[in-house]
């Protein structure tokens, strides 16, 4: 993000195409890559299928983050002579967790609802979306119910616990000052 170099609008034409590609196509030639390589269709293609599919999700969500970055805190810690592995884990990846955390529960939330990629690569192989698609057909099922409010719950609890932790702290800040 920060770092010029070569090739770099092709790198970010790489890294959006799959946001901009319908998921039946991006399904579809994942499944054709597969075949071409002979590998059997199961929880490692699922797998590969989904984060080729999330990674623009994540790359775009902490790409944001890092553009928000303030240099000279990194700059601060280099004048207090701490080294550069020193400044990542102490300054800049802190910075960076929030994003990070995002991204993940945004890929998460992504992967989870995907029916189109993952019933294109996974084979025989059962996983929640297509046990929904084929339950559908004689009635939602109890299991489904169940699994949406626990993940409804779940979001919510995590998003309150954040916006608590995140008061305390400006709250113990304030006190500080």
């Amino acid at each position: 993000m920060r770092y010029k170099f070569r090739f770099r609008n092709v790198s970010d034409l790489l890294i959006i195409l799959p946001l901009a590609t319908p998921e039946v196509v991006l399904g579809a030639a994942l499944l054709a890559q597969f075949l071409n390589l002979g590998w059997e269709l199961g929880f490692t293609t699922i797998v590969i299928s989904h984060v080729v599919f999330c990674m623009a999700f994540v790359i775009v969500t902490v790409r944001a983050r890092v553009s928000a970055l303030d240099p000279t805190l990194e700059e601060a810690a280099a004048d207090l002579y701490a080294n550069p592995r020193t400044t990542f884990w102490k300054v800049t990846f802190p910075l960076l967790l929030p994003g990070i955390i995002a991204a993940a529960l945004l890929s998460f939330a992504m992967s989870f609802d995907d029916f189109i990629i993952t019933n294109f690569n996974s084979g025989n192989y059962e996983t929640f979306p297509k046990f929904i698609y084929v339950a559908a057909t004689r009635g939602i099922p109890a299991q489904a119910n169940v699994i949406g409010s626990a993940m409804f719950i779940l979001a919510l609890l995590v998003v309150v616990i954040g916006q608590v932790l995140s008061y305390r702290k400006r709250r113990a800040l304030e006190k500080a000052q």
